[in-house]
């Protein structure tokens, strides 16, 4: 498969009044053409700020300080403003956590999503707005020209996320960001809109990435798996490899924490103790050793580098190279 993005040794950092909060530590990754990738991980642990540098919104005090981000062959970071809006929201689109923060209250969202395309593709405004009635009806918005020129308050939650992923997608964008786009969406809700991505993928062969805490959503959308703590990749793997065989102790923390439907047994949920490391001052080792349970000296000393564990699958810890060596001296 071709790659679409290229990521290598990114890193971001924040710097505020109290020091440099180094967000982004060394992340690699890439996404094919027509290919959904999914990151997950805890509130604070690089995924949305890994991609807002890829999308260069971030605010003030945020800055990528190092690393590679390619998009079909073109360096993002060595572009200017005027040649970065060229690519923001025409050829990578992102939809945000708050559909309703994100759509301005006193526009019409008709008269938002023809903006939006005039903007990016000079097209008439007649056009554009044949194309927003067409993109609401592929997201499963009932009676899309009359919705067109409605407000964002007279939409419920999931509809205002459904115009979020029409506006988003509306520019034919070849690469789509999704930040926790189902987070405040009630469980039917959720599975309709993770619905209309899947479709949308078919339908126009979008590449996603998915940003997101819960990993049933990442189940059932993405091909694979990036795993973040500390601000790093510690695990990537295909979605079920991943789930039948996680690597990391951490991504067997994230899974022992949330109920598993497919058991029919009742099992204990068992929540992973501690907090996530303070990136004012990361650790020199492994950013998850002070709450793993098979912590190493090693670990506390030295950043373990990403292992191969098998086709596709990589993991960031010493302790699948420990076992590996046990394995072979007995």
């Amino acid at each position: 498969m071709q790659k679409l993005l290229q990521v290598k040794e990114l890193r971001t950092s924040f710097f505020t009044y109290a020091g440099e909060v180094k967000a982004v530590r060394g992340v690699d990754f890439d996404v094919h053409r027509g290919e959904a990738v999914g990151f997950v991980g805890e509130s604070g642990c690089g995924k949305s700020v890994t991609m807002l540098s890829v999308m260069d919104i971030l605010d003030d005090v945020g800055k990528i300080v190092g690393g590679s981000i390619l998009f079909e062959g073109v360096e993002l970071t060595a572009l200017s403003e005027k040649k970065m809006q060229a690519i923001r929201g025409n050829q990578i689109s992102m939809i945000f956590q708050d559909p309703m923060t994100s759509l301005n209250p006193v526009y019409t969202v008709g008269n938002q999503m023809v903006e939006h395309q005039v903007r990016h593709s000079k097209i008439a405004r007649s056009e554009a707005r044949r194309r927003a009635i067409d993109m609401l009806e592929l997201v499963g918005l009932p009676q899309p020209e009359e919705r067109i020129r409605q407000y964002p308050h007279e939409f419920s939650g999931g509809m205002r996320q459904r115009a979020m992923i029409a506006m988003a997608l509306v520019t034919g964008p070849k690469l789509l960001i999704a930040d926790e786009p189902t987070t405040a969406l009630d469980v039917t809700i959720q599975a309709q809109i993770l619905e209309v991505m899947k479709d949308v993928r078919k339908e126009l062969n979008t590449s996603i990435i998915l940003i997101t805490h819960d990993l049933g959503v990442v189940a059932s959308l993405c091909d694979r798996v990036n795993v973040m703590y500390g601000g790093k990749i510690v695990e990537s793997a295909q979605a079920m490899e991943l789930y039948r065989h996680p690597g990391h102790p951490y991504t067997v923390g994230l899974l022992q924490s949330v109920p598993n439907p497919a058991k029919k047994s009742k099992e204990r949920l068992v929540p992973i103790e501690g907090q996530p490391p303070d990136l004012l001052k990361p650790p020199e080792g492994c950013p998850f050793a002070p709450r793993c349970p098979h912590t190493m000296r090693i670990c506390q000393q030295k950043m373990p580098p990403a292992f191969p564990s098998g086709e596709g699958h990589s993991v960031a810890c010493w302790l699948p190279l420990k076992q590996k060596e046990e394995a072979h001296d007995a």
